[in-house]
């Protein structure tokens, strides 16, 4: 039996991992009967930041992970290809229609049971392997629990969640419908279906590079100059909500507020979230001065995000500041944003390539609790670890992949990286093993990178054992959910998964039947699946 404590993104990809090679997994989620300052339902994997997974493109990092965690039979990419939402090139997610597909997917499985309970300390050594993929929203009490474990004090960082707006009160006449240079996933067939990405340089790798289809899957609001310069200092005068101390705050930088950023200089915003390249105005034929987007955040269009417009700003200046951007005016907010603590363990100084921690092989951490940031690389961290403290539950030794892979040169970061400056970090190519005869063209180099990549997953995934990478990880034979073993798990009116171990995406087939009930520990009862399961907004 294998203990997964959260049931995020991370904890829901470790089960489906170690669930799909024979291992019997309970997942621990406190919600709901402990909630958290963010969390909305009690929805596994629930998405309390953007709606959007990011680059689904072979030619960026994270689309490179994306491809190859699908490869690997990821519940994760699985339901999100099943709720994608018009993102350009991006893979964007109908939030509450994602929680839904996993949740629903993990209650099924035979081999996993959810129990609605809060573990408050990482639990002694046992029969079995224990995941610790809590999030940056740990508990108090295992926060605690994981500072004494580890030895020194946690680190940690803010983060910033964007505000959502109701579609049917954005004045459609001041906005303008574009993907930024015409880039689409929806002109290749992709909307509303998993997309499939290819190999690079494949046939697959256009449907992953689309063009527009003349629409566009964001709507924008220009800004002349004038209005540009209004804004920013209605941002920059505007009162926080907390944490007032910007220069001696840390925060991610990848997910800064946008008054953080406006503090840094007039222009920062403007070559920011608010950047008008690539973006032309069929009004004037020209770019605007500045641009904010609005990307959709639910599968019926009923709900757009402020993309990149994460702020801790009280909730009474961000409507004023808001309704300040052209086609916002009369706006009405379904959620304003607001601001999070992120605690993260220093991963160099405690783990293992392989998810494990040094001091304990039989305990592991996955997700953003162990250093990663980004909803990828989280569910990237649980799927390995899952693998592995299944690994060891079979008397198997654990692996990872090479670092000549994006999945496997995330886990060397995190195991590998500076303790002094360690920092969470979002996959990048700079991260991932060099070629070694670079060619000189960056497009070629990247295409050769994905190349590379995804014939050493292979390797990987055929013949593990024959398989060694970079850092002398040992050799190690894996089990992988095997189409009949998704057929028995899935073959339910709500989902089905097919073909998961394979060369091409997993697909995500839906159709409309309801869903039976669940199988949810709660005080040693079984319960059918609760309405905020099927209808909360996250």
């Amino acid at each position: 039996m294998i203990h997964v404590i959260g049931g995020g993104l991370a904890g829901s990809e470790a089960a489906w991992q170690a669930a799909g090679q024979g291992v019997s997994v309970t997942i621990h989620e406190m919600r709901p009967v402990r909630p958290t300052a963010v969390h909305k339902t009690d929805g596994l994997a629930e998405l309390v930041c953007s709606n959007s997974f990011r680059g689904d493109k072979l030619d960026n990092a994270v689309g490179l992970l994306k491809e190859e965690m699908r490869r690997l039979g990821s519940l994760i990419m699985c339901a999100a290809d099943a709720a994608r939402v018009p993102a350009g090139a991006a893979l964007a997610v109908d939030r509450v229609v994602f929680s839904q597909r996993v949740t629903e997917a993990l209650s099924r499985h035979p081999l996993i049971t959810i129990s609605r309970d809060e573990v408050p300390a990482i639990p002694a050594p046992g029969p079995g392997p224990v995941i610790i993929a809590t999030g940056p929203l740990t508990s108090d009490a295992l926060s605690a629990s994981i500072r004494e474990f580890v030895g020194s004090d946690h680190l940690a960082f803010y983060d910033a969640i964007s505000p959502i707006v109701l579609a049917d009160t954005i004045d459609m006449s001041k906005v303008f419908r574009a993907s930024r240079w015409n880039r689409s996933l929806r002109g290749a067939g992709a909307a509303g279906a998993a997309g499939v990405t290819g190999a690079a340089g494949g046939a697959g790798a256009d449907v992953a590079c689309g063009v527009d289809d003349g629409q566009g899957d964001y709507l924008n609001c220009p800004l002349t100059k004038a209005e540009y310069e209004v804004l920013y200092r209605a941002i920059v005068t505007a009162e926080s909500a907390t944490v007032h101390d910007f220069d001696n705050t840390k925060f991610f930088e990848g997910c800064l507020p946008i008054e953080v950023m406006a503090h840094r200089g007039v222009d920062t915003l403007r070559f920011g979230p608010m950047k008008p390249v690539g973006l032309t105005d069929p009004r004037t034929g020209r770019f605007p001065y500045a641009v904010v987007q609005l990307r959709q955040d639910t599968l019926a269009g009923d709900h757009f995000s402020l993309v990149g417009f994460q702020t801790q700003l009280k909730w009474g200046e961000q409507a004023r500041i808001l309704r300040m951007i052209p086609g916002l005016e009369q706006a009405e907010f379904v959620r304003f944003g607001m601001v999070h603590r992120n605690t993260f363990i220093n991963g160099p100084t405690v783990l293992r390539q392989t998810w494990q921690t040094r001091r304990r092989p039989d305990l592991f951490f996955a997700g953003q609790v162990s250093g990663v940031e980004g909803y990828v690389e989280s569910a990237a961290s649980g799927l390995l670890a899952g693998r592995n403290a299944a690994a060891l539950v079979q008397e198997r030794p654990p692996s990872a992949p090479p670092r000549t892979t994006a999945i496997g040169a995330l886990a060397y970061y995190a195991s590998h990286a500076n303790p002094t400056t360690y920092q969470p970090s979002n996959i990048t190519h700079g991260i991932i093993a060099p070629l070694d005869n670079p060619p000189r063209d960056k497009a070629r180099k990247k295409a050769l990178i994905a190349e590379r990549a995804l014939a050493e997953l292979d390797k990987w995934i055929n013949d593990p054992q024959k398989t060694q990478n970079s850092q002398h990880t040992q050799h190690t034979q894996h089990t992988h959910h095997t189409h009949q073993d998704i057929q028995e798990i899935q073959d339910s009116p709500a989902i089905s998964i097919q073909n998961v171990h394979n060369t091409q995406s997993a697909r995500v087939a839906l159709d409309t039947a309801s869903a039976p009930g669940r199988r949810d520990v709660k005080n040693d009862s079984v319960s059918s699946v609760s309405s905020v399961d099927r209808n909360s907004v996250g």
